[in-house]
């Protein structure tokens, strides 16, 4: 059974700093691309930041220089955004996304809330 399973989110204040994780299991994982998507109420939904098999990264310009993705291939394939100067904007439902390389299949997670409040 595949299966993506956010979590991390939480309450923080602005400029603080939080860091998510999304453990995908049920296939082969780590040959595809996974990514981070966040909706915010009445917005759509938008890419924040992805990463290939290979540690190719691209990141919204929105969070360029505070948020960053990551991946670990072991066991479980794990995929982390850590979120650091986080500004009430931040607040958003996160989505943990995988996309086969070659197409055809691609899998979302149920999300994780990050709300940014003082």
């Amino acid at each position: 059974q595949v299966q993506l399973v956010e979590s991390g989110g939480g309450l923080v204040q602005p400029g603080g700093s939080l860091r998510l994780s999304c453990a995908a299991s049920g296939t082969v994982f780590r040959i595809y691309t996974l990514g981070w998507y966040r909706q915010a109420p009445g917005k759509q939904r938008e890419l924040v930041a992805a990463i290939t098999a290979g540690g190719t990264t691209n990141t919204a310009d929105s969070v360029k220089g505070r948020f960053t993705i990551s991946r670990d291939n072991a066991k479980i394939t794990t995929v982390y955004l850590q979120m650091n100067s986080l500004k009430p904007e931040d607040t958003a439902v996160y989505y943990c996304n995988a996309d086969h390389p070659r197409g055809g299949m691609n899998y979302w997670g149920k999300g994780t809330l990050v709300t940014v409040s003082s």
